[in-house]
């Protein structure tokens, strides 16, 4: 399947989740804990781009509520029309962020929270290195996955088919590190989404401080 058939799939599974992806993901700590960590580090006013923004909550919603310009891009109308009516402080755009243009150093800080997931390898290595690009020096960058040696799986997600590829999370730690990143913090867990079709699933949290550019290769 070729890139440009995966994001309208990819946007379709996440329209028909809607507000149910909220309420599965209402309980996790470890999200809330990371944007804390954010949090306690940004400036008053910190610019913020929030990737695969979802229905702006927690993410939007909290860095909003504490006074952040917070811009959230998503490929799913729905989601982004819910984002928009839940978090009217934040702005949001449906869009798939590697069409939108940023301005290089434009954000203090970039949130990925479970949103690579449906690109493959290549892409994600590439739009990381991008959103180090567009934080100025010495910003943040928070990145959620499901780290799994996992490489163009088809598989159920809530009951919606999904396309899914992801790092082990020691490639990944390799992968924001040679983007210009250091890793501050790492946290994993095992969480299980509140919705009768989830399984339990691992997660890695990765709060990473620009550093430099992304090295060559």
């Amino acid at each position: 399947m070729t890139d440009d058939q995966d994001r309208p799939r990819a946007a379709a599974a996440f329209d028909a989740l809607g507000a149910e992806y909220e309420k599965a993901f209402a309980g996790s700590r470890e999200h809330r804990h990371s944007l804390e960590w954010l949090l306690a580090r940004l400036a008053p006013g910190s610019r913020v781009l929030d990737v695969g923004s979802g229905t702006g909550r927690p993410t939007a919603e909290t860095l909003a509520d504490a006074g952040h310009e917070v811009l959230g891009i998503d490929v799913s109308p729905v989601m982004v029309e819910l984002a928009a009516r839940q978090v009217p402080a934040a702005t949001f755009r449906c869009a798939d962020v590697r069409d939108v243009p940023l301005e290089d150093g434009s954000f203090d800080a970039v949130c990925v929270y479970f949103s690579l997931l449906q690109l493959d390898r290549r892409e994600q290595t590439d739009l990381v290195r991008r959103l180090v690009r567009l934080l100025r020096p010495e910003g943040y960058l928070v990145l959620a996955t499901v780290p799994l040696d996992v490489e163009g799986v088809d598989a159920a997600f809530m009951g919606q088919p999904v396309r899914v590829t992801s790092f082990p999370a020691q490639e990944l730690v390799a992968l924001a590190e040679d983007a210009g990143l250091e890793v501050l913090a790492e946290e994993a867990s095992m969480f299980t989404p509140a919705h009768p079709d989830a399984r339990p699933e691992p997660h890695l949290f990765l709060h990473c401080r620009r550093t430099g550019q992304p090295r060559m290769g």
